[in-house]
């Protein structure tokens, strides 16, 4: 099992810097980034931009992959999205990976704060699937066409292209039918929350729900069980993953049943959301990662 944490985008590079650094170096396998314009009560606090964060935490580190967990439609047009990402993948030579899912609903501070139009839940699904389709494209391919109902791209050139070949991976965030189709057809990697819950048990059922339904699409997709891997975001259950070692290694032991391969958590704060204290971050990374990851 690969084992990755995400670091909130809310401190200036000098207090940032070293918890890039320390990700690498605890042996986490990816690091992650949230990319919004400013996300829940946190908005009233210090925020910085996903890809600006990635790019120079890719200069600090040599091997650990990054990425956005996760990139949405919102407040981004593919096509210079498209240069960012082929850049980030340049910078960190080949190690970017691209978490992209559907976008907040219209209450969110993102679409408040660019004045977007109030959205159903059809018309999201129906951005994000232009957003996907259209980013895979121009990632892919020079000179890039697409005329879509939300997004719009006329010869986009590309060149050079992605260090990854054809493109840096796909992990698409999904956890309704629509979507997950959506990951079965581009995804290098499904990615989920499970369903929104108070109860502990009752988010772990519904963890697995989704994953029957996944292994049930996968298959109707024409796709391997294996050909794609499977993150869980640990953090969207109630209870904070890097709470305590036993809290950690309890719920990665439940996802590694679950047949996930990849499991993220986040970088404990001093308070608020995830709160936590680093000590246990640390155990966790000298004593229940190596086991995890085969080491």
């Amino acid at each position: 099992m690969r084992v990755g944490i995400v670091i909130l985008p809310e401190d200036r590079w000098w207090a940032a810097e070293p918890k890039w650094r320390a990700a690498e170096e605890y042996g986490f396998d990816h690091a992650w980034t949230y990319d919004h314009l400013g996300w829940r009560d946190l908005v009233d606090g210090p925020w910085f931009s996903a890809i600006p964060t990635l790019t120079a935490a890719a200069t600090v580190t040599e091997k650990i992959r990054l990425g956005t967990l996760v990139a949405s439609p919102v407040a981004r047009h593919p096509v210079p999205f498209m240069r960012e990402l082929i850049t980030l993948d340049d910078v960190s030579d080949g190690r970017a990976l691209l978490g992209v899912g559907a976008g907040v609903t219209s209450a969110h501070y993102d679409a408040v704060a660019i004045g977007e139009a109030e959205l159903t839940d059809r018309q999201r699904a129906d951005r994000f699937t232009e957003f996907v389709e259209a980013l895979d494209g121009l990632l892919t391919q020079d000179k890039f066409d697409y005329p879509g109902e939300y997004y719009t791209a006329r010869g986009a050139r590309n060149l050079p292209g992605c260090v990854q070949r054809p493109r840096l991976p796909f992990l698409i965030a999904a956890n309704g039918p629509r979507t997950m189709r959506l990951a079965a057809r581009f995804g290098s990697g499904w990615v989920t929350t499970g369903q929104k819950t108070d109860d502990q048990d009752r988010w772990w059922a519904g963890v697995a729900e989704k994953v029957a339904k996944f292994d049930e699409i996968l298959a109707a997709a024409g796709r391997e069980h294996h050909a794609i891997d499977r993150y869980l975001s640990l953090d969207a259950a109630p209870v904070f993953s890097l709470s305590s070692v036993e809290a950690f290694t309890d719920a990665a032991g439940r996802a590694q049943e679950l047949g996930f391969t990849d499991v993220v958590s986040h970088w404990p704060r001093s308070s608020s959301w995830y709160e936590g204290r680093e000590a246990v971050l640390e155990q966790v990374a000298a004593d229940v990662l190596p086991r995890l990851q085969g080491r």
